[in-house]
């Protein structure tokens, strides 16, 4: 995310306007969202905390070039709602907005698609522990 100093100085208050959730507190700047993200993630199990950890790693550095202000703060105010929902153990079994996936792209819907078979090959190998997957 090519930020400006500025930008990465200071938070923006994006509760005021725009497609964004009334009353929601400042945005992060990335470097301390991203810390943030990954101490959350201390409290998930082990293979969640391994699969989701090299997910956020990849999506900050595939991110971090990112030149345009509406999918810097975007990417931001998603990952800090993530994270909100994380620490505070909202997301079991929450759905997406179907908004949201509208939105999203083929190649974002194929992630999505990749991380839902991964989450039910680890609950198969969980609960059956004589599962052996295809290779």
């Amino acid at each position: 995310m090519g930020f400006q100093r500025r930008m990465m100085a200071t938070a923006t208050n994006i509760g005021a306007a725009g497609p964004f959730k009334p009353g929601q507190i400042a945005l992060l700047p990335p470097i301390p969202l991203y810390r943030r993200v990954l101490r959350c993630h201390r409290k998930l199990p082990v293979q969640m905390r391994l699969l989701g950890d090299e997910y956020v790693k990849s999506e900050f550095r595939a991110h971090k070039d990112s030149n345009n202000p509406i999918h810097i703060i975007g990417f931001l105010t998603e990952w800090q709602s993530y994270v909100q929902q994380v620490e505070g153990e909202t997301w079991r079994g929450e759905k997406l907005d179907k908004e949201k996936i509208d939105k999203m792209s083929d190649q974002q819907i194929g992630q999505l698609y990749e991380l839902m078979q991964a989450i039910r090959k680890a609950e198969l190998e969980e609960n059956d522990p004589e599962y052996a997957p295809d290779k």
